[in-house]
């Protein structure tokens, strides 16, 4: 676990982001941690939700990523790929001290290399 709590504090060094989780996609186990883990706590639960609603109106495929926006924040959940189960990043970013578009793809290199 020490190696995602590293990586994680990685993905906290990303601008913007306060608070980062890395959870199981079917469970909603959280492996690792950083900053406060509230908002992060319903991430498993919302991408299935979106993803049950999305093959409900005939959409295929695996879901690559959510972002949900609020007035503070950007919550960012993105599927990290595996075998086996899916893994989740999610990622807090506060609207005041970042763009979205740099926050996402720094994100996104952040969930290619989390279990390299």
């Amino acid at each position: 676990m020490a190696l995602l709590d590293a990586a994680l504090h990685d993905v906290g060094r990303t601008p913007g982001v306060t608070a980062a989780a890395l959870v199981d996609g079917v469970t909603g186990l959280s492996y690792a941690e950083f900053g406060a883990q509230e908002p992060a706590q319903d991430a498993q639960e919302t991408a299935h939700s979106v993803t049950m609603n999305l093959n409900r109106a005939g959409f295929t495929g695996e879901l690559e990523g959510i972002v949900v926006t609020t007035a503070a924040h950007h919550h960012v959940t993105a599927r990290v790929d595996r075998e086996g189960d899916p893994l989740l990043l999610f990622a807090l970013v506060d609207r005041d001290r970042t763009n979205i578009t740099w926050a996402l793809r720094d994100l996104a290199e952040h969930t290619d290399r989390l279990l390299a």
